[in-house]
């Protein structure tokens, strides 16, 4: 099968696209830099722009499935004009798939789309599951409801519509846990705030290995990418120093502190959403690191 991948290149992107190499799938791929373009038989690289609105439709050339990954990093600081570059990388480019996917002829039977579980109510006691339709009030709440707002629009193609609403992915190479890690190597590591918020945690092995199960199972709808075992802030910071093996000694870091050095952004580390994947759970998928401590060990060790 041929897949189009968006945002190929980034953490989750190399990661899925490498689980699709392997299990004998073609790749193509649309980059925004034409020096990241390559192309040999299975992992073809195409320009695209959405930004001016323009794509390469070869790139659609025997594609059965869309899988778009596309979206400016949400960890940098939120400046005013970096919130819209937020915003528009994910809206503009999901307009110009469904654009171009509307106007050519194609072969695409599903659409499935990175989303996130930013879009749940921060809640210290709440259990969220895809059937939950309050949206979280804050930045992130919004960012995510506009971008599923024009993913449901590929539902009109009469295509399996499948959103996976994304967790805290713990990697080797990047994303949040080695941001997490800096501090507590140099033994200056401590929990946000109460410590007591939620944090939904997926190993990214397991992340590439749920857009697969999607795929391969042809899934329509809103899945949790989460790991089955969410953990607070202060278990995930102590859990992370057990297996580094380094101590655990300053007091818990006040919001008010990073609000000043990181601004609005803040928010990621303070918000709490607990998430449930029992929906993937329904539909046979299974995890290799469901506990934090199988996941922190094959990361950190």
């Amino acid at each position: 099968m041929t897949i189009l991948v968006t945002g190929a290149t980034g953490l989750v992107g190399q990661e899925l696209v490498g689980l699709l190499l392997q299990n004998g799938h073609t790749v193509h791929y649309l980059s925004t830099s034409k020096k990241k373009l390559v192309h040999n038989n299975h992992y073809k690289g195409f320009y695209w722009n959405p930004k001016t609105n323009e794509i390469d439709l070869d790139s659609l050339t025997g594609v059965e499935v869309v899988v778009h990954l596309a979206g400016a990093n949400v960890a940098q600081k939120w400046t005013t004009s970096y919130k819209e570059e937020i915003i528009e990388s994910r809206v503009l480019s999901t307009k110009l798939l469904f654009q171009t996917l509307q106007k050519t002829p194609n072969d695409v039977k599903q659409f499935v789309s990175a989303s996130a579980i930013g879009i749940y109510p921060d809640s210290l006691t709440n259990i969220y599951n895809e059937t939950d339709t309050d949206i979280d009030v804050s930045f992130l709440g919004n960012v995510v409801k506009q971008w599923e707002n024009e993913v449901n629009q590929f539902e009109k193609l009469d295509l399996v519509v499948s959103k996976i609403r994304i967790g805290i992915v713990l990697a080797k190479n990047g994303g949040a846990l080695q941001e997490m890690v800096k501090p507590i190597k140099y033994g200056v590591g401590a929990a946000f705030g109460s410590g007591k918020q939620s944090q939904s945690w997926v190993h990214i092995h397991d992340l590439a290995a749920i857009f697969y199960h999607v795929i391969e199972h042809k899934l329509p709808g809103i899945y949790n990418g989460v790991s089955p075992y969410p953990v607070t802030n202060a278990e995930l910071t102590k859990a992370i120093a057990r297996t580094l093996e380094k101590p655990l000694f300053l007091p818990n870091v006040p919001q008010f502190m990073m609000k000043l050095i990181l601004g609005e952004m803040h928010q990621i580390l303070f918000s709490s959403q607990q998430v449930s994947c029992r929906k993937l759970l329904d539909e046979n998928f299974q995890f290799k690191f469901a506990s934090l401590d199988k996941a922190l060990i094959d990361l950190l060790k």
